[in-house]
């Protein structure tokens, strides 16, 4: 019994691996073993594999056992040995469960998804982009690169990674190579979590994570958050799709409300998918010529055109032919989008 309790220590502290492979081992062995000293009790070698499985699981389900002094010596063994191996190997797999577990809310594990979004920095927007995100497609995915301790969003589809967003192996690890669009956020804080009240120092963090992005993955769709517009210019050398000056935004915003009573309301209902209208891209069909018929076709079909691209002028641009590589913006609900783009 000794030797059976020294050799169980061992075989908790050797690799992993090791145990598997002997369980793995010593199951298969015993089950073939049961069926060639019983052949006419167990008449099949996997009813030989159900009694060992049943056996060192405490199960005993007695449908099957041994009936002679072989195999019955063969039961002793596993009720010594092999019940002590597999509580092993269960605790073990419970250990990693574990383990796994922290390590990806820790961040520390590579995202192997594509078609995702990446999110870098944490602040009350990447927060809100997050739960839009979610709202308006119940399949996307989500990377959040940060450096905190933990994932700061409790959501099954937000992915962690804890690292520097600057750090070449960080953005690997996020896939930003297959991913679908990344958004930079403003961090207002340092590594020792200690408040940035210089938007400039601010807007440079930002600077160079785009930096970052931009010399190994220039092809990826770029949104990033400036505390100042008038930074926006120190971001010529690279490219960057869209920006967002967010204090700014929520001033107009606040003006407009105050000439326009209910004009917040509005424009929350265009920006949140909470709402049956949404603003969605779609494709230009052959048979439009100008912009009034695909404004009067849209109309009738449920959809607004709102844009061609940045331009909000097309309720004076009727009359135009649209470019064939026109970028046409309507307002609708996704059904309505659904059959925009059969």
């Amino acid at each position: 019994m000794l030797f059976f309790s020294k050799l169980l220590l061992r075989l908790i502290q050797m690799n992993n691996g090791i145990v598997f492979g002997a369980a793995g081992f010593l199951l298969l062995l015993s089950s073939l073993l049961i069926y060639l000293l019983e052949p006419e009790t167990f008449l099949h070698p996997f009813n030989g594999f159900w009694w060992v499985m049943t056996t060192v699981t405490t199960v005993g389900y007695g449908d099957f056992y041994p009936k002679t002094a072989a195999g019955k010596m063969l039961g002793i063994f596993l009720y010594i040995f092999g019940i002590g191996l597999i509580s092993i190997v269960i605790s073990k797999s419970v250990d990693f469960i574990f383990a796994y577990n922290r390590k990806k809310e820790e961040g520390k594990l590579r995202y192997k998804g594509e078609n995702h979004f990446v999110l870098i920095d944490w602040s009350k927007h990447a927060e809100l982009a997050i739960q839009e995100i979610v709202s308006s497609d119940p399949e996307a995915n989500i990377v959040l690169i940060a450096q905190l301790a933990k994932n700061p969003a409790s959501h099954e589809r937000v992915h962690y990674i804890q690292g520097n967003p600057v750090q070449r192996q960080t953005l690997d690890d996020a896939n930003l190579s297959k991913a679908r669009a990344v958004f930079i956020f403003a961090d207002e804080t340092t590594d020792s979590h200690s408040l940035i009240r210089d938007n400039s120092f601010i807007d440079g963090k930002t600077l160079l994570i785009a930096t970052a992005i931009e010399r190994n993955f220039s092809q990826l769709h770029t949104v990033v958050e400036v505390k100042d517009r008038d930074n926006i210019p120190n971001f010529t050398h690279v490219k960057v799709d869209e920006f967002i000056v967010a204090s700014e935004t929520v001033s107009r915003l606040a003006v407009r409300s105050a000439f326009n009573p209910g004009a917040s309301r509005i424009v929350s209902q265009l920006l949140t998918s909470r709402d049956s209208g949404d603003l969605y891209e779609i494709r230009k069909r052959p048979h439009w010529r100008t912009f009034r018929d695909a404004f009067d076709e849209l109309l009738k079909e449920g959809a607004t055109l709102l844009s061609e691209g940045e331009q909000l002028n097309v309720n004076r641009r009727l009359n135009e032919t649209i470019p064939d590589d026109a970028r046409l913006f309507v307002i609708c609900d996704s059904d309505t989008y659904k059959r925009l783009n059969r």
